[in-house]
């Protein structure tokens, strides 16, 4: 349970460590045109029962590090899942990708997103800063064989928590549209958790813990948005973004005129 806490702590702070600077940042860029009272009603405007799945998520990851019987949950997961699986799917290794890239291509295609170009770009990196610093710096502290034993840096699953970042993107651009995309975003974002514990690379609690990192960096993004949001408005500027396919692998190209 001492470990548990210490995880927990090391968790807590490294979040800290990964936001604080954005929003400090953002606070910057915002008093140009926010009075001070905008300001400090932010955390007030926080929907913090949003904060229910990501965190039973990450408690589930956490706990999973020192719980012997959600250990024997990991391993009997694992062996119903890959044990006899010979043959290797790959697809793990594109799909985490599909939902971030979802919140453009659809956009580009006639679909529009809730955001405009500029705000996108925003929450797409930020969340995806968040999590990945989250995710390196936890691999290279917290040592967790894969089941494969190939390294071990298996803790938490960096695929799935690319994908839930992705997800949670989809759901907060579309589902305005209709909750079906990020219903689809989602089942994406489960397939390629799935798929990693098949393919012998994770256990079933980094795929919790990287699914809730994920959704949390994600909400914190869009938590942030409003605070630079009068320097990320869209204020009649253009934008191209043209796909491209040169024989082996597909592009999106992109031309801004700030």
């Amino acid at each position: 349970m001492a470990d548990c806490k210490r995880y927990f702590i090391f968790y807590c702070i490294l979040v800290l460590l990964c936001v604080l600077p954005i929003l400090s940042f953002a606070q910057v860029v915002s008093a140009t045109a926010s009075d001070s009272s905008g300001r400090s009603c932010f955390f007030k405007e926080i929907p913090y029962s949003e904060l229910a799945v990501p965190v039973g998520l990450i408690t589930y990851g956490i706990l999973a590090r020192e719980s012997p019987f959600l250990k024997n949950v990991d391993e009997d997961i694992r062996d119903k899942l890959s044990k006899g699986s010979v043959r290797k799917i790959k697809l793990d290794d594109f799909s985490r990708f599909a939902g971030t890239a979802g919140i453009f291509v659809l956009d580009a295609v006639g679909i529009p997103a809730k955001h405009n170009l500029r705000q996108r770009i925003f929450t797409a990196a930020v969340s995806n800063i968040i999590m990945t610093s989250t995710v390196r710096i936890m691999k290279s502290t917290i040592p967790v064989w894969r089941p494969d034993s190939s390294a071990n840096n298996s803790f938490p699953s960096g695929h799935a928590a690319a994908a839930f970042v992705g997800a949670e993107l989809l759901w907060q651009e579309y589902r305005q549209e209709s909750i079906w995309y990020g219903i689809a975003g989602y089942a994406v974002a489960a397939g390629t958790g799935y798929l990693r514990v098949y393919n012998n690379k994770h256990w079933f609690s980094d795929i919790a813990m990287g699914a809730g990192v994920g959704i949390l960096s994600t909400k914190i993004a869009y938590w942030l948005l409003p605070l630079v949001d009068n320097r990320l408005q869209d204020r009649g500027k253009n934008y191209v973004v043209l796909p491209s396919y040169n024989g082996k692998q597909f592009c999106l190209n992109a031309s801004i005129n700030f």
